[in-house]
């Protein structure tokens, strides 16, 4: 029988997912930013709020995409019933 889980564990986890994916996305992006602006662009200041806005853009995109579909499986595997019979 499969386990059941509770709605709020499910939407914790999306909701760190989305927190830690907005985080990692935004300074990503910031970072590349300030690479660009220092190497290419004579240390102007809008390749970093470019940056940091896509990556701010990216991370609300997928936590958006993730909170709207809730049939969305992450990182698990499902075992296929047939597997599990052919394998005892």
């Amino acid at each position: 029988m499969a386990s059941s889980t509770r709605s709020e564990a499910i939407v914790d986890q999306k909701f760190d997912r989305c927190l830690t994916n907005s985080l990692t996305m935004t300074g990503t992006g910031f970072g590349f930013g300030v690479l660009f602006s220092v190497i290419l662009f004579r240390r102007r200041p809008w390749p970093i709020a470019m940056g940091t806005g896509f990556g701010a853009g990216m991370a609300f995109a997928e936590c958006q995409f993730d909170f709207l579909n809730p049939n969305i499986l992450h990182g698990r595997w499902v075992k296929d019933e047939t597997e599990q019979e052919s394998t005892s």
